[in-house]
């Protein structure tokens, strides 16, 4: 029976792995190599041990709401949006508040996690930690691996040709920290996502120009709405999942893609995506007026350094740079598992919803956080340490390994062969990933049963934001506060920014009155919609696709 749990890492996924195992009743014991908590959270101005941490001015791109644990909101009047300091101390008062710190062993490395000799019937791992150079060996039940993506900083010089004739400094943006040693430089930034439009958007107020390389191009959307609230809050929501779901898909690109060009033609900007190129989406409030303003250029790709210049695919030549920014992301590896486990953990398409490595006879290893989600990272691993916590123990139960191994290796081949696209590096849409998870836990919100039961509760879980805390409504884990957090998140939302009184204005309220009318009528014809067999979307969504002729839309 399991009951000893290793937690490998205390960061944000970290953190809510232990608290899953304390709310199962398991012993967690989580080994940490740095001195606090929060993993890359934790601003240090120097990147020690080559750890990856936040550059001092990060501001989060999904708003408080959207990225809190799910029975724990964040405070009224911290804002929406906020910096690494402030989630920093959201991070600390959730630890504090479940009594986390105990559990935790700071200064303390995983060097090696091997299976026992009698594996195929315990499910047991000899964990060999390392503590001021003293090294330790402890039996556990399971493992949660919670070290994340940002691991090992992805510096592709090989791509670049004559980058080692640069004669300026070149660094990865893991090294970035503060934009004022940058005053007065031509500075590079290769690689436009949201480090690179971070980086190059604080650059552009010190160094004398900002050039920003990008090679695909990237849609740009900021973090408020069209009416100024949260932008997670507006779009992720039940009702739209379900109209994305019977439209045909020409047709929803179609419709994002004029959402998207609504602020500013990403064409005139130059930041198009190029035909045949992922699509791909960044959080950025002031990119398009510093290319507007001539504060930051767009460039193409670079297609070769020499001493001070570099010329790029287009044909241009910029001279006299000082310094080149890589921001390339970062590849991942476990470095303490053993083969063949550590290269299978490595290919996502082997892990069975992104978590459960599926060669392994007993279900006892779980990778947490290793996912890329269209919303909060932060309550998708939360909901991923409620899963497995439950598998450990045999509560929740998944397929054979020898079933899921020759699944996995089929679809391999087929992409090896071209016949599929690989689109395990994709980020997983938001809803569908959160609800398939809480499914296999027991915990996905049910509309109809909430609608008899709840009427005004199923009208916000259903047309409002699907905020973390809709996972706690039922099943195991169910949390008696989550009624009412639902029911005061906007209230949460515009607390901070009450800051100057202004009287109602009476349009709002009677505009208010007039769609309270209309709530039974639409949820009464939503749960109709919703009641009907996948077979029926497939038919609408079928003759939605054959009326629309391809030289009308094209994308």
């Amino acid at each position: 029976m399991v009951k000893r749990v290793a937690v490998i890492g205390a960061g944000v996924s970290g953190l809510s792995s232990i608290k899953c195992c304390l709310d199962e009743g398991l012993e967690p014991t989580c080994f940490e190599r740095s001195t606090d908590i929060g993993g890359l959270w934790k601003f240090t101005e120097t990147s020690k041990d080559g750890m990856t941490g936040v550059y001092k001015s990060l501001v989060t791109n999904v708003c408080k709401e959207m990225s809190c644990y799910s029975d724990f909101p964040f405070q009224e009047d911290y804002p929406n949006f906020m910096n690494q300091e402030k989630f920093w101390n959201y991070l600390q008062e959730f630890a504090e508040r479940f009594d986390l710190l105990k559990y935790i062993r700071f200064r303390t490395t995983v060097c090696s996690i091997t299976k026992r000799p009698d594996f195929s019937e315990t499910g047991q791992w000899d964990v060999v930690t390392e503590t001021e150079e003293k090294q330790e060996t402890a039996v556990f039940d399971a493992v949660m691996v919670c070290t994340g993506h940002f691991l090992n900083p992805r510096l592709p010089l090989e791509s670049f040709p004559g980058i080692h004739k640069f004669k300026g400094h070149i660094l990865h943006s893991q090294e970035y920290k503060f934009p004022e040693c940058f005053r007065d430089k031509r500075v590079l930034v290769i690689g436009l996502g949201n480090t690179g439009g971070d980086v190059a958007v604080e650059l552009s107020r010190m160094a004398a120009q900002v050039l920003l390389s990008t090679r695909t191009g990237t849609w740009v959307v900021s973090r408020s709405s069209d009416g100024g609230y949260p932008l997670n809050m507006m779009n992720i929501r039940r009702s739209y999942n379900f109209i994305a779901q019977v439209l045909p898909s020409r047709v929803l690109n179609w419709i994002r893609e004029r959402q998207l060009n609504k602020r500013f033609n990403h064409k005139n900007y130059g930041l198009s995506i190029m035909k045949g190129k992922k699509q791909k989406i960044i959080i950025n409030d002031e990119l398009p007026t510093c290319i507007l303003c001539g504060t930051i250029t767009l460039k193409s790709g670079v297609k070769e350094f020499t001493e001070t210049s570099a010329l790029f695919e287009d044909g241009t030549v910029e001279e006299h740079i000082d310094v080149v920014i890589f921001t390339t992301g970062y590849t991942f590896s476990f470095p303490f598992l053993e083969e063949p486990l550590k290269s299978l953990c490595a290919k996502k398409i082997f892990l069975y919803k992104q978590v459960f490595p599926s060669n392994l006879e007993k279900a006892t290893l779980a990778i947490i956080g290793l996912i890329g989600l269209q919303g909060s990272i932060l309550t998708g691993t939360e909901l991923q340490a409620r899963w497995a916590t439950r598998v450990f123990k045999g509560l929740c139960k998944i397929p054979p390994c020898q079933k899921l191994m020759a699944e996995f290796t089929e679809k391999e081949q087929l992409i090896e062969r071209g016949v599929m696209k690989d689109t395990s590096e994709n980020k997983l849409e938001y809803i569908p990933y959160m609800d398939d998870i809480a499914a296999c836990i027991g915990a996905k919100p049910s509309i109809p049963r909430l609608f008899l039961k709840d009427p005004r509760l199923a009208w916000e879980v259903f047309f409002g934001p699907c905020t973390p805390y809709q996972y706690r409504l039922m099943g195991p884990g169910q949390w008696d506060g989550a009624r009412n957090a639902i029911l005061t998140q906007w209230d949460r939302t515009m607390k901070p920014l009450k800051t100057r009184i202004v009287p109602d204005s009476s349009t709002s309220a009677s505009m208010s009155c007039y769609l309270k009318m209309w709530r039974v009528p639409l949820l009464l014809a939503s749960l109709l919609l919703i009641c009907k067999s996948s077979l029926f979307l497939k038919l609408v969504r079928d003759k939605l696709q054959n009326r629309i002729s391809p030289d009308l839309i094209s994308i």
